[in-house]
């Protein structure tokens, strides 16, 4: 096990997978259903249970696909997840584009080709994200480069999220029609996001595999080892909460923007500044992981979300600059727990290790990602069921309870679910980053062991073999008897 520490030319190159992951997946998520609408032409509804369908579809196919990497057998110089980020680019790039054609068939048939494309394209999409997730682990160990690696994914994933949001309505006005301006600007970002993976494989090198033979019920092992790692089930409550918090805000936004603020047109302005808030972790959330340590961070982070949450609830949220001020302040915070999160994922996996023996790195992701993604599912039902709660009409002017409803779910309701998260993290986790380094070193002399027993060995067949007499002798002295 190796514990090299990473060039900052590496570090980039990972942060680069994540920029060619959302340049195609931000794509579909921001403009699909507009495009299935106004172009495709197929009824919202269809395209909403598309979603709801394919959400299900991923959580099986990440799954499926964390078991199959873990479960290879024979590992190429490439390295074991690496392959799957080169060849698989190609393939989401193609499916992305696929999903953005106006096949000439009538609704029923647009309904299906809209429902299989974008199911191959969530399809290919965990090809390539579960490998590149897992890929950190394999990467180092060292507790400040994975922080490095998670900071530069997340990045790298704001400026894709920011970069669609800007120019591809703009790039689709330019041409003669939406069907046109769709497909081709399509193109140029599912180009833009394979080149970019495609550096991502070249620029990473793999130093930590585990070539020990696979044997059979060893998938079945690491899924249970799964659903008894601790550390992996406080990060999933603490993952459901936080994450949960950020995507509910996301999705009640445009209503606190239009109806609270009167100003449809901030969208803009906070995907900006949501973005650039970015930049501090990135810039600071290695030098405080190495001081403070990856747990601090998170809880800190976490306390300061909350109480800008409640300073915009209770005092600056019905002014618009100081909204935006505490607004980006809020975001800042959540962009160091953001951060350290998928670098937690990472010593997870080594905690299983140590635990059932079995490095199951596809699996520990794939399982994360799994949560995730109910996150989403929860914060994207919850803004739709508030809305109906509160009296929401649509296009009317809403009822000072529907105001304060829409301020609860902007504001007080994401803040109490990172309380919580907050307090089930202090007690629960009890990952630190001194108990990994002691994990680190277990199963580094754990590997010696193995070594010197395989050398052991060896040398002990070699001296049986010279002292037994060769074939020709045996054959000789049995005539001669």
């Amino acid at each position: 096990m190796k514990t090299e520490k990473l060039r900052m030319k590496e570090k980039v190159a990972y942060g680069l997978g994540d920029l060619g992951n959302g340049l195609m997946f931000q794509f579909a998520q921001l403009f699909l259903l507009k495009f299935y609408t106004d172009v495709l032409q197929i009824p919202a509804y269809w395209g909403r249970l598309i979603f709801l369908i394919a959400k299900f579809f991923d959580a099986f196919v990440d799954t499926s696909v964390g078991a199959f990497v873990d479960s290879r057998k024979h590992i190429s110089k490439r390295g074991k997840f690496r392959p799957y980020i080169l060849y698989g680019s190609l393939f989401l790039g193609i499916a992305t584009v696929a999903c953005f054609i106006t096949p000439n068939f009538g609704e029923t048939g647009r309904i299906i080709y809209a429902f299989i494309s974008y199911n191959i394209m969530g399809f290919f999409y965990s090809v390539v994200n579960i490998p590149y997730g897992s890929l950190a682990a394999a990467m180092t160990m060292d507790s400040g480069d994975r922080t490095s690696l998670a900071a530069a994914r997340n990045l790298t994933g704001q400026m894709a999220a920011l970069l669609t949001g800007a120019v591809v309505i703009p790039l689709v006005a330019i041409f003669a029609t939406p069907k046109i301006g769709y497909v081709t600007t399509v193109m140029i970002f599912a180009t833009a996001g394979v080149i970019s993976q495609i550096l991502c494989y070249s620029g990473t090198h793999e130093r930590i595999i585990d070539h020990t033979p696979r044997k059979k019920g060893d998938g079945m092992k690491s899924i249970k080892g799964l659903l008894t790692n601790r550390p992996f089930i406080i990060l999933s409550i603490f993952t459901i909460l936080s994450v949960g918090s950020m995507f509910l805000k996301m999705g009640i936004q445009l209503y606190y923007f239009q109806y609270v603020l009167g100003q449809v047109g901030l969208v803009s302005i906070v995907s900006l500044l949501s973005a650039l808030s970015i930049i501090p972790a990135v810039m600071f959330a290695t030098p405080l992981v190495k001081k403070i340590g990856k747990k601090n961070v998170a809880i800190y982070a976490t306390i300061g979300f909350i109480i800008a949450e409640m300073i915009n609830f209770f005092i600056t949220g019905h002014q618009v600059i100081p909204y935006l001020i505490v607004n980006t302040i809020s975001y800042m915070f959540l962009g160091f727990s953001g951060t350290v999160a998928f670098a937690f994922v990472n010593d997870v996996i080594e905690y299983g290790q140590l635990q059932t023996g079995i490095r199951s790195e596809g699996i520990i992701y794939s399982g994360y990602s799994f949560v995730r993604k109910i996150a989403q599912g929860v914060a994207g039902f919850i803004p739709g069921l508030a809305l109906t709660m509160t009296g929401y009409v649509a296009n009317q002017q809403q009822s000072a309870s529907t105001i304060s409803g829409i301020s609860a779910v902007y504001f007080l309701i994401p803040a109490i679910a990172s309380a919580i998260s907050c307090i089930v993290f202090y007690f629960g986790y009890d990952l630190t980053d001194e108990k990994h380094d002691a994990i680190v070193k277990e199963l580094e002399r754990r590997d010696s062991m193995k070594a010197k027993e395989a050398s052991q060995l060896a040398n002990t067949s070699e001296t049986e073999v010279a002292s037994f007499p060769s074939e020709a002798a045996v054959d000789s002295s049995v005539i001669n008897h």
